[in-house]
């Protein structure tokens, strides 16, 4: 059986989605497994735990969003959608075509991007935890 790009291509594609989510996980569990290893010798043999440690395992917590990270992200998102935004106009207005089919597109990020700003006025966390 010939396998030509009509297969390689999806499957490939489908592949780098899977990795691309995959994998952050796989590197994490791995990390966390490492450390309480090492957390596990360390108490065996007395030794006291660094405070570096424990911070470091702290910080592994996820904190709430603030308003400054709620805002940063918004635009961002809003930035990415003007970009594919601008490069379909100027895509179409430059080959002729003149359908603009990537504007709708374009408008899912720029909506997640005010939605975004919208939350950071509503955030009741103020200050950026560092």
């Amino acid at each position: 059986m010939k396998m030509g790009p009509e297969i390689i291509v999806p499957v490939a594609g489908c592949m780098m989605i899977v990795a691309i989510v995959c994998l952050p996980f796989y590197f994490k569990s791995r990390e966390r497994r490492e450390m309480q290893a090492t957390l596990r010798v360390a108490i065996e043999k007395g030794q006291p735990v660094p405070p570096e440690v424990i911070e470091a395992m702290t910080r592994a917590v996820k904190t709430p969003p603030t308003r400054l990270r709620d805002l940063r992200t918004g635009v961002i998102w809003l930035a990415i959608g003007i970009g594919i935004g601008l490069a379909t106009y100027f895509g179409d207005f430059i080959h002729g075509d003149g359908d603009f089919d990537g504007i709708g597109i374009a408008c899912i990020p720029a909506v997640i991007g005010v939605a975004f700003i919208v939350l950071s006025f509503f955030n009741p966390n103020k200050e950026e935890r560092v």
